[in-house]
């Protein structure tokens, strides 16, 4: 069933290539959640590091989606974009090791942790931007809200088992070990994705072919000429902005120091709210049959910020806070889940094959490059005004990304394009509307 041809609706748990990609990503999303609570605990306990710096750890982390533009153009002439997935999980896994191995040798350093968020960005932004072309070619365009939904699924039950599990091994190992189970999950994903047969579309030779800048331009200028993209990329970097000046360094600091919470505590707190997400990603397919996808992203783009602003407000007993940081989690994955199945899904729908990945490369410099600028915005608010006013700042500012989405095509787009081309859903830049389904 692989392939963006078909049109009917078939289960995807029948093609064993998505069994296999969809098996890979659960495997390495679970990962990603013990190292997101493990490396600032390492940062924040073993070396003592400070507001500031924690969020320069989650500021490196997203640096190297400033580069994506370039890397996204480049990777639109490569003909197997799986095996540039394949490297990717590879390097992450090979760099994460290194923390682990240098704490066994009583030489872990901020400088180290530095270059890991660093590296492992990179390698990041190179399987994300690598991604696009190969999703398409895997699912039936009648598919893409289902695969999505089904892969958001899997991101969010990492959300609920993730941070429980990394808080216990945190405790039990200590959170430099705790970084070789992501390291093994990277290793499990590249296993997986490389037994994915997929037939890739060939690409013409470079001899001839716009220079890398220009083809870098070219898919700037299709993401800010087209009114769906457009959109969309203004409402994602801004939520992107404000979601990290909240951070989810700041927040663990927030919740370990201000909120009194232990790593365990923090971990199952993380894991209860989080099933949120997994209730959105599971029932996004069905809200939006219901309200329409571009009714779903207005919410999700709301609803994604605002409980920042409920954990900020946490007080009173143990029991409560923690009780009021899974509900602000539970919130907040519900609408982000809503909120990304739909918008991916939309933007897979109205980007030309021979455009994925330099779009994508154009789209994450700018809607993943404002992340880091949000982390290192965060820092200097919670060393001037505390954590408590900078997660409110975060909520209100996030919520305020609603307004790029009001006057654009998406409130009035039901359902996804039947065919490719940009213009099917977005309507033309003459200013013509698209048809609500």
């Amino acid at each position: 069933m692989s392939g963006p041809v078909g049109t009917a609706t078939i289960s995807l748990w029948r093609d064993r290539g998505f069994r296999r990609f969809w098996a890979g990503q659960s495997v390495s999303q679970l990962g990603d959640r013990v190292t997101e609570l493990a490396l600032p605990l390492i940062a924040v306990s073993a070396l003592d590091a400070t507001a500031g710096q924690v969020a320069w750890l989650t500021a490196l982390i997203w640096t190297p989606n400033l580069l994506a533009i370039l890397l996204g153009a480049w990777v639109d002439r490569r003909t197997r974009k799986r095996r540039l997935m394949i490297l990717a999980d590879l390097m992450r896994a090979a760099v994460l090791l290194s923390v682990p191995a240098a704490f066994l040798l009583g030489a872990v350093t901020l400088g180290q942790l530095y270059a890991v968020a660093l590296l492992t960005g990179a390698a990041g932004v190179l399987f994300n931007t690598a991604y696009p072309p190969f999703f398409v070619s895997l699912v039936p365009r009648a598919s893409y809200v289902d695969a999505n939904s089904k892969l958001s699924a899997s991101r969010s039950m990492s959300y609920v088992a993730g941070p429980a599990v990394g808080g216990v091994l945190v405790q039990a190992l200590t959170a430099p070990l705790t970084l070789v189970v992501d390291a093994l999950t990277f290793l499990v994903s590249a296993f997986l994705v490389g037994r994915v047969q997929v037939d890739e579309p060939t690409t013409p030779d470079d001899a001839g072919a716009p220079s890398l800048v220009r083809r870098a331009r070219e898919g700037l200028s299709f993401v800010v000429r087209h009114r769906v993209l457009r959109a969309t990329l203004g409402c994602a970097a801004t939520v992107n902005f404000f979601t990290f000046v909240a951070g989810s360094g700041l927040i663990v600091l927030f919740a370990s120091r201000n909120l009194g919470l232990s790593a365990a505590v923090i971990g199952l707190a993380f894991g209860v709210g989080a099933t949120g997400s997994l209730l959105g990603a599971v029932s996004a397919p069905r809200i939006s049959r219901r309200l329409g996808v571009g009714r779903c992203i207005l919410v999700g783009a709301v609803l994604f910020p605002a409980p920042i602003a409920l954990a900020a407000a946490a007080d009173g007993p143990l029991w409560l806070r923690a009780g009021v940081l899974s509900a602000a989690e539970f919130l907040s994955g519900f609408g982000v889940m809503l909120f990304d199945v739909n918008l991916n899904s939309l933007q897979a729908a109205v980007i030309p094959d021979g455009m994925r990945s330099r779009v994508a490369g154009a789209y994450s410099t700018i809607n993943y490059g404002v992340r880091p600028l949000g982390a290192l915005a965060g820092g200097l608010l919670a060393t001037l005004v505390g954590l408590r006013p900078t997660l409110l700042v975060a909520a209100a500012g996030g919520a305020l990304s609603l307004l790029w989405l009001l006057p654009s095509p998406i409130p009035h787009i039901r359902s996804l394009p039947e065919s490719g081309g940009a213009d099917t859903a977005a309507g033309k830049e003459d200013g013509s509307r698209p048809v609500p389904r």
